[in-house]
């Protein structure tokens, strides 16, 4: 082989070194930022498990109180089975946590749509309960922190997918199959968190 051969052999080999660097590095980025959000996501799992447990602690505190609508109760426990299960998918966990938040708000939560507020006055016991008072301040808290892991893990999930989205990253992700991962979306009328405080 002659000095020309060798030179464009060796061309050849430091380019395939540099293009299986570019993908080695850029497998291993996508892994990190996978990684990342299926982290983050378990954090918002964390949050919506607290939340279905508390929720229905406030209920039947507050059913000792109040008549509860039927149809509201049934929207919580099956929210809750759903947040809870093994197998269900992040989209219908985060499909039953928007249910539940509209189980909760204002307007919806009570019998005949009576909002809390109004519910709470016409019963003054209720406002001095120290378990229904003690579960409002924990469920304000959870949905303190549901808000902020929610935003977490979007950012999670922007970083993964603008990285994903990168040449030469793109060629990569779409040979080793790394999938989108879904952003945390509250439905339309669920904007506001339940309002639940006094």
């Amino acid at each position: 082989m002659g000095k020309v051969g060798l030179i464009v052999l060796g061309a050849v080999l430091l380019f395939a070194l540099i293009l299986g660097g570019c993908g080695l590095s850029s497998y291993n980025g996508l892994v990190v930022k996978r990684n990342a959000v299926d982290s983050q996501w378990a954090q918002v799992e964390n949050q919506m498990q607290r939340r279905a447990d508390l929720i229905p602690n406030l209920v039947n505190t507050v059913k000792g109180y109040a008549k509860i609508e039927q149809s509201v109760l049934t929207q919580i426990a099956e929210s809750q089975a759903i947040m809870k299960s093994g197998s269900a998918t992040p989209e219908q966990k985060m499909d039953a946590d928007n249910k539940m938040t509209g189980a909760m708000r204002q307007g919806g939560f009570f019998g005949a749509g009576l909002p809390f507020m109004t519910m709470v006055q016409a019963y003054p016991q209720l406002k001095s309960d120290q378990q229904f008072l003690n579960l409002q301040n924990e469920l304000a808290g959870t949905e303190n922190r549901m808000s902020q892991e929610r935003r977490l893990y979007n950012k999670s999930v922007e970083e993964y997918q603008n990285t994903k989205q990168q040449f030469p990253t793109v060629v990569v992700a779409s040979l080793t199959g790394f999938a989108d991962k879904p952003f945390f979306k509250a439905d339309e009328g669920s904007k506001a968190a339940p309002k639940v405080e006094f």
